[in-house]
């Protein structure tokens, strides 16, 4: 690839679906069509990037790890000293609301959002939010397509790092992206997919949109985790290989590290494992590599078995 040319793929690629033109998005409570669906100029979240948010996926009727997402939303909120407004049934019961209301059932992914809700004016000053938060969730048809992990991912290191705690710690999932966004720009200007981040010190963490795993010589690697989302797909990875007895370390390592090891891949909760071919104009792999193709399927048979332990449609 030209590295002038932007990339056209990603790890969040779904088949296009016609059905998402007339998808209801809940808005406050109440289910609007996708056109009507607005908030406010003067939201917080719109002013500031003030709010916090949970990507997740429906599967045969489940929100899959609904309660992990919902602590983390919870945990995320409580750091921010933001009230969402809703308790945790309140959640469970929009989100079912929405996916029977959208006649939803499976390969759904879902945007649940936020913010500290309209300010009187729009400055930055968390006390001109009076009004209450604002609660969106979206919901869309989003089909994976099996050519794109078959293709798998390139990335690109870039200069954009992850922060410290201090400044704004990245294991929080909060609105204000714009690290992870330019990242992002700077990895397809080079003509990548996706851009691999590192921590401060000079390690490999994460890419600007998923956690990054190598595996070298049969064991697994992932970061420490302490400067990125310690996402709930990575959790799920990381206790597959421990049930399977797959070396797994969350250790810190370098490029040099992760230019030598026989597989790479991302996870996240659309697109569950994904593999990487590329990084910075290397060849990984031609293809998904077998540990990679193994914690794929050890993944999809653990979100089967998720969606099968509940009642089929959850609380309403």
């Amino acid at each position: 690839m030209d590295s002038r040319e932007i990339s056209e793929f990603s790890t969040h690629d779904a088949a296009p679906d016609e059905r998402n033109r007339d998808i209801l998005i809940h808005v406050n409570g109440r289910l609007v069509p996708r056109a009507e669906a607005v908030v406010s100029v003067y939201d917080s979240g719109f002013l500031l990037g003030d709010g916090v948010w949970e990507g997740l996926r429906l599967h045969r009727g489940q929100w899959l790890f609904l309660e992990e997402h919902l602590d983390r939303l919870f945990e995320a909120a409580k750091a921010i000293d933001l009230d969402p407004g809703m308790d945790r049934e309140g959640f469970r019961r929009a989100l079912h609301r929405l996916a029977e209301a959208n006649e939803m059932e499976s390969d759904v992914h879902a945007r649940l959002m936020v913010t500290r809700g309209p300010k009187a004016k729009p400055f930055q000053d968390p006390r001109l939010s009076q009004s209450g938060p604002t609660v969106v969730i979206i919901a869309e048809h989003s089909t994976l397509t099996e050519d794109n992990f078959e293709r798998g991912i390139r990335l690109a290191t870039v200069p954009h790092l992850r922060g410290l705690p201090m400044t704004q710690d990245p294991k929080l999932n909060s609105h204000s992206k714009l690290n992870c966004i330019l990242a992002g720009i700077a990895a397809q200007k080079a003509g990548a997919d996706e851009a691999l981040m590192l921590d401060i010190n000079g390690f490999v963490n994460t890419t600007n949109s998923c956690n990054f795993f190598i595996v070298r010589k049969g064991e697994v690697w992932t970061s420490t985790g302490d400067y990125c989302m310690n996402g709930i797909t990575r959790g799920k990875i990381i206790q597959l290989c421990r049930q399977d007895g797959t070396p797994i370390f969350q250790r810190n390592f370098s490029l040099v590290d992760t230019y030598g090891a026989d597989e790479a891949f991302l996870t996240g909760s659309f697109g569950g494992v994904t593999p990487v071919v590329e990084i910075d104009g290397r060849a990984i792999s031609d293809g998904p590599g077998p540990v990679t193709r193994r914690l794929r399927a050890e993944y999809r048979a653990l979100v089967h078995t998720e969606s099968s332990d509940e009642p089929e449609h959850g609380p309403r």
